[in-house]
C-alpha cells in the first residue's frame, strides 16, 4: 500500500506538469534520436501513422499534439510519460527508503505539518535523515487503533517547539529531536503505570503532550504542573486516535 501511495505522489507531479511541457520533452527526445541517426522522420511517420508533414510541423514547433496523438507518438517510439520527466524531480516524490545499512535505519526529519498529514513520507518532505539502530526500532511494539495507518511511514522525527519544551520539561528540552511511532495511536499505556507521550494534532498545529480521552473529548496535559490543559472536542464519529499522530518513542537533545 505504501508503494501505491508513493506512486500516486508521482502521478500528482505528472498532473502538475503542463501538457505543453510534456510535448516539449518529447520533441527534444525525438530530435536527439534523429540527430544521433537512431530514427528518421520517415520512419517516425510510418510507425505513428502520421504524415511526414505532420511530424515535421510538430518537430519544428509549428503545431502541437492532441492527447490521443501524444499517446500514439509515445507508443511509436517505445516511451511512456514517465520517460519524459526529470528523474531528479521524480526522485523527490519517491518514498524515503530506510537505507542499506544493516545495523542502522534512516529516519526522516519532517515538519510538524508533514508528520500529521502525509501518509507516506517522500524525499521532498524530508529535511534530513537521522540514523536509529534497527534493533531498537524492531523492538518497539505497535498498537493501531486506526488500521488505515498501517500503510503510513511508521517512524519519523520532528523537532519539539519551544512551547513543548516548556510544557514537558524535563522530558523535553529546547531543540529536542522527537522520534514518533505513527503505528502506535492507541491510548493504552505502552508501559505499566507510565503515561504515553504523543505527538497530537491540535487545531492548526502539532504539540507533544500526554493525552487521555473523556466524555467525547481528548485532554492534553503538560508534564509541568504549571502548564496548561487543553481540551479538544471530538465529533461523534471521530475517534480520539484520529488526532494522535503517534507515540513518542525516543527523545534526544543536542548539548
Amino acid at each position: 500500500m505504501g508503494d501505491l501511495l508513493a506512486f500516486l505522489n508521482c502521478a500528482i507531479y505528472v498532473a502538475r506538469m503542463s501538457f505543453v511541457g510534456l510535448q516539449d520533452h518529447l520533441r527534444r527526445e525525438l530530435l536527439r534520436r534523429i540527430a544521433a541517426g537512431e530514427l528518421t522522420g520517415m520512419e517516425l511517420a510510418r510507425r505513428s501513422g502520421f504524415t511526414q508533414a505532420h511530424i515535421s510541423n510538430f518537430l519544428n514547433r509549428k503545431r502541437g499534439l492532441k492527447l490521443s496523438a501524444l499517446d500514439r507518438m509515445l507508443k511509436a517510439v517505445g516511451l511512456t510519460v514517465y520517460d519524459l520527466l526529470n528523474p531528479h524531480e521524480l526522485g523527490r516524490f519517491a518514498a524515503v527508503p530506510p537505507g542499506a545499512d544493516q545495523d542502522y535505519c534512516d529516519v526522516p526529519v519532517v515538519s510538524a505539518a508533514t508528520a500529521g498529514s502525509s501518509a507516506v513520507i517522500i524525499n521532498g518532505e524530508a529535511e534530513e535523515l537521522v540514523k536509529f539502530p534497527r534493533s531498537f526500532l524492531s523492538r518497539l511494539r505497535t498498537d493501531l487503533s486506526l488500521p488505515t495507518r498501517k500503510s503510513w511511514t511508521r517512524f519519523l522525527v520532528i523537532r519539539a517547539e519551544l512551547r513543548d519544551a516548556a510544557a514537558m520539561w524535563p522530558r523535553l528540552g529546547p531543540g529536542s529531536m522527537v522520534l514518533v511511532d505513527r503505528h502506535y495511536n492507541s491510548l493504552k499505556p505502552y508501559r505499566k503505570n507510565d503515561r504515553n507521550l504523543y505527538a497530537v494534532r491540535r487545531r492548526e498545529s502539532v504539540v507533544v503532550r500526554y493525552a487521555e480521552a473523556a466524555d467525547g473529548h481528548l485532554i492534553l496535559r503538560s508534564h509541568n504542573p504549571e502548564g496548561s490543559v487543553d481540551v479538544l472536542a471530538l465529533d461523534s464519529s471521530q475517534p480520539a486516535a484520529d488526532l494522535l499522530i503517534g507515540r513518542v518513542a525516543h527523545v534526544s537533545v543536542e548539548t
